[in-house]
């Protein structure tokens, strides 16, 4: 298969799954969104040696042309991102529609999701879901897109920074004080954290300790 996606840890190491490895060993070469990042979680997993390219939002489409080459000249090339599934908020999503467009086959590899753990971890409903990316910075913005998620069916799920969260509490609070909300904190990893309540209670909570580290951020409504 010429390209493959392949989920990493989104946090613990250990969560790679044993054909995620195979994968990575067997390939030609390795497509990192960060070279710098992946280069020590290939190094634990015994992967050394093997050649690696860069490919991140800035570079994705200058470098489709070279990868659809190298794939069709037959190489195997394994994709992953810094954590998690490529393609969900990290580059894969143009290299999967150049390889629909060249006819170029591709797999997907399942493995670790930020979304899917913080999604069964809330507690919230999961027979329905939305995920929407990375809250906007600006705040009108941020309200409309929480507030839609107040009134569809289910879960919306956000990614939201560390620095912005406290922020993104005060716009939802003070338009909807009784709004059911989770912040999964550190996915995984030895701090993992779930707090849960209303969005005036985690606005509370937050301003008296600011959090730390990558962050999903639930909302439920009807």
């Amino acid at each position: 298969m010429p390209f493959i996606l392949v989920p990493t840890p989104i946090g613990n190491r250990d969560d790679i799954t044993l054909r995620a490895v195979e994968v990575m060993k067997s390939a030609d070469r390795i497509a990192c969104e960060d070279t710098r990042h992946s280069g020590p979680l290939l190094s634990h997993l015994g992967i050394t040696g093997k050649p690696l390219i860069s490919l991140h939002e800035h570079n994705e489409q200058r470098r489709l042309p070279e990868l659809i080459e190298a794939a069709r000249s037959g190489e195997t090339i394994a994709v992953i991102s810094d954590a998690g599934m490529p393609g969900v908020s990290d580059p894969g999503y143009r290299l999967v529609q150049a390889c629909l467009e060249n006819d170029i086959p591709f797999e997907v590899l399942p493995g670790p999701s930020a979304v899917l753990t913080a999604l069964i971890g809330s507690g919230f409903p999961c027979h329905a879901f939305h995920f929407h990316g990375f809250l906007s910075v600006k705040k009108g913005k941020r309200l409309a897109a929480m507030e839609a998620g107040l009134e569809a069916e289910g879960t919306t799920i956000f990614f939201e920074s560390p620095h912005r969260i406290v922020s993104t509490l005060e716009v939802l609070a003070g338009a909807h004080p009784d709004a059911r909300c989770c912040v999964a904190r550190e996915l995984t990893k030895k701090f993992e954290t779930y707090h849960r309540g209303t969005a005036g209670e985690l606005l509370e909570q937050f301003r008296s300790h600011p959090p730390k580290g990558e962050i999903v951020f639930l909302i439920t409504g009807k």
